[in-house]
């Protein structure tokens, strides 16, 4: 099997989230940050792997893959400790971990409690938050519902001075203020259907590709009933 361009991104994606990862047999991936469980990825790719098996480092396992010109991966070793990357005349032969190294997510499904607020987040939008955060140097972004709008701010919610950039993402008849530190919105790039549930939890679905993420809202995080 070969994994392709788009499983190749999602995979350096969640390698910022995690450094491991540990793979089930199928065509389904997950991963969770570490020790604080600020954000779970899971994506459904095109690729069915045939065994489970684990990687320690995956930022490592990326790059020597990047070694190869789009190589054949052969997981034929009957001991299942390591996998053979092949093409022409060279190759790589990677040793798995063991599973218990590594931290991975729970088997149960995450299912918001309910789904209180929704949104489109362009990916236009997205980067501009990111932008926006990294231009001044602000942590917190607050999706907040007055009656009529709901607004995207990127702000420091603990200094009523800072600077402030507003995206205006859809309309409510709700008031709410749900708040997400930026650090934790390691997604990759795109456009995504963003659903929040007064539970403070949300849920970041890709519009692309069978791609989504979760990611706790912070304990100050507010919806009027």
């Amino acid at each position: 099997m070969k994994l392709s361009p788009e499983t190749l991104a999602i995979l350096k994606n969640f390698a910022s989230i995690n450094e491991s990862i540990l793979f089930r047999q199928g065509n389904k991936i997950r991963t969770m940050k570490y020790p604080a469980k600020t954000i779970l990825g899971e994506a459904v790719v095109p690729e069915t792997f045939p065994k489970e098996f684990a990687i320690y480092n995956l930022n490592q396992f990326l790059n020597g893959y990047s070694l190869l010109d789009n190589p054949e991966l052969d997981f034929s070793d009957e001991e299942d400790r390591f996998v053979i990357l092949k093409e022409g005349k060279r190759k790589i032969k990677y040793f798995f971990c063991n599973p218990e190294m590594i931290n991975s997510p729970p088997d149960k499904p995450l299912v918001l409690p309910s789904e209180d607020v929704a949104f489109n987040l362009s990916a236009e939008h997205l980067d501009k938050i990111l932008k926006a955060r990294s231009i001044y140097q602000l942590p917190d972004l607050s999706v907040v519902g007055d009656g009529s709008e709901i607004s995207l701010v990127v702000h420091d919610k603990e200094n009523p001075s800072s600077n402030e950039y507003t995206i205006v993402v859809g309309d409510t008849g709700n008031t709410f203020t749900f708040n997400l530190r930026i650090e934790n919105i390691l997604i990759l790039k795109g456009s995504y259907d963003v659903t929040i549930s007064k539970s403070k939890i949300s849920r970041f679905n890709n519009t692309a590709t069978d791609l989504v993420y979760y990611l706790p809202l912070e304990p100050d995080s507010d919806f009027q009933e």
